[in-house]
């Protein structure tokens, strides 16, 4: 596990704004959201015989929550294609499904301001649970057309490797 360091000159919390999907060790072209990473943790309550009073808690099992990823409409075909290895719409009897290879480990990149990994989350076991592949149409509207991905995942942890970079600041001439 990586040693933790501390940035001394940081006391802004990073922005939600800049990040990276990557896939098959590359970075999704134009993902602009991906939803919260969420787990949930079961309460299992029981009591000892001789205490009536009180319940005791103790942890049960966990859940992940699918995470969403959006991105703009273009003729990239990534997304289409992974979501097609859940259910291929025309596929021969007993090949609607690609059990091979229709899961995916991703890589959640956090970026500081200046474009540094500064955290990374990999996320185990996923597969698309939902696919968009068209948002509505509208003629009156003004906005970029938006695909979503819901995937289905095992778990994610943190990568502690990711350590805090050292901030590059301007020099004075």
């Amino acid at each position: 596990m990586a040693e933790f360091t501390t940035n001394t000159h940081r006391f802004d919390p990073y922005k939600n704004f800049k990040f990276r999907v990557l896939w098959d060790g590359r970075v999704v072209a134009g993902a602009s959201k991906v939803s919260a990473l969420k787990r949930t943790t079961e309460v299992v309550k029981h009591r000892h015989g001789g205490d009536p009073s009180t319940s005791r808690k103790s942890p049960g099992r966990s859940e992940y929550e699918a995470v969403t990823i959006e991105r703009g409409v273009t003729h990239d075909v990534e997304f289409e294609q992974w979501a097609n290895k859940v259910w291929n719409h025309g596929s021969g009897l007993g090949q609607e499904v690609s059990l091979k290879d229709f899961r995916k480990d991703l890589v959640l990149e956090v970026l500081n301001e200046a474009g540094q990994k500064v955290l990374a989350y990999k996320l185990y076991r996923c597969w698309v649970s939902e696919y968009q592949a068209l948002p509505d149409l509208d003629a009156n509207a003004n906005a970029v057309a938006i695909q979503h991905l819901k995937l289905e995942n095992e778990g994610w942890e943190r990568d502690y490797e990711v350590v805090e970079p050292a901030e590059p600041a301007f020099t004075e001439p």
